[in-house]
């Protein structure tokens, strides 16, 4: 997430390791908010479902173990710990995951992999530790995002993974201006279709803009990615609002930005009415209310009834 309070990747975990059977996993959900096992006293994922009905989560974050080998957090085993913990307890409970690689912060993998056949591996051992369906990359900052050899890099890792794995869904996240993509936005998408790259979600974070009304800007911004979507790939309108998903932050911002429960409520129903092809939000371990208010990790900064921004989005 394009968030400092998705900085904190090295943080020590706050889940013990639970003693949970491995279970099959059911078909992800695109209504997937996010979940950060290593940081912001993550909540225990099956009483969210529980309370909520969402089935899947988007789980945060696959970093560099050291060079191209895959970690949670850069720290954590891909088996083993929390991780796994967590993941298996939302299996058991009749949901799924979406592993996100990359984030705001940390040391990733795709500057860290020398070749789009390399990152792929390391694409391929997390896929294959959990028998996956579908996988997000979180692209952002200057060492991804603005760094057209590693979008290069990814974009092609994609495309073998695509190749590799029959029926997997994969998924870009980036940052967006007001009105659709930005430059490097723009270039993603480009040369996703130039390397045919096969993504089949392309999701904004529609946030930290200062902006005074998130509603209208998170639908200029998913107006403005569908009709370069559109315009790139000759797909319709109803198919380019497929390939559109948007990732928004619950409360307040890092900017201080407000998106109420009735705003995201606004938005997941935009969202539908147009047959976007995902929603998710950073994160469930904020999706409660805080005493003091603020910009925390472990709360929204707002009033609120504990995991509403969650069982709004199980709704989409």
């Amino acid at each position: 997430m394009r968030s400092l309070l998705a900085g904190v990747v090295a943080a020590a975990c706050c889940l013990a390791v639970l003693p949970v059977a491995s279970a099959a996993p059911a078909a992800v959900s695109p209504a997937a908010p996010y979940l950060f096992v290593g940081w912001g006293d993550p909540p225990s994922p099956s009483s969210v479902m529980q309370e909520t009905g969402v089935r899947s989560f988007t789980m945060a974050f696959v970093l560099s173990g050291g060079g191209c080998a895959p970690a949670w957090d850069g720290s954590r085993g891909l088996t083993g710990g929390p991780d796994e913990a967590t993941i298996n307890e939302i299996r058991a409970a009749g949901g799924d995951v979406v592993p996100s690689f990359g984030g705001w912060s940390g040391n990733k993998l795709g500057p860290n992999c020398g070749s789009p056949e390399e990152l792929a591996g390391a694409y391929q051992q997390v896929i294959d530790a959990y028998d996956l369906s579908a996988i997000d990359i979180d692209i952002e900052n200057t060492d991804e995002f603005e760094n057209e050899a590693v979008q290069d890099r990814i974009l092609g890792a994609l495309r073998i993974v695509k190749q590799n794995n029959a029926g997997i869904r994969t998924i870009v996240t980036f940052g967006t201006t007001t009105t659709g993509p930005n430059y490097y936005g723009g270039r993603l998408i480009d040369q996703a279709k130039a390397l045919d790259a096969g993504i089949d979600v392309f999701t904004i974070m529609p946030f930290d803009f200062g902006s005074a009304d998130i509603y209208t800007d998170t639908v200029g911004a998913a107006e403005g990615l569908k009709n370069k979507l559109a315009s790139t790939f000759g797909w319709s309108d109803a198919e380019a609002y497929g390939h559109v998903g948007i990732s928004g932050m619950n409360g307040l911002s890092d900017q201080q930005e407000m998106t109420s429960l009735d705003t995201w409520t606004s938005i997941r129903d935009w969202a539908k009415s147009k047959g976007l092809g995902r929603l998710a939000y950073w994160a469930v371990n904020r999706d409660r209310p805080c005493a003091g208010g603020g910009v925390q990790s472990n709360c929204s900064g707002i009033d609120q009834e504990p995991w509403a921004f969650t069982r709004v989005t199980a709704g989409f």
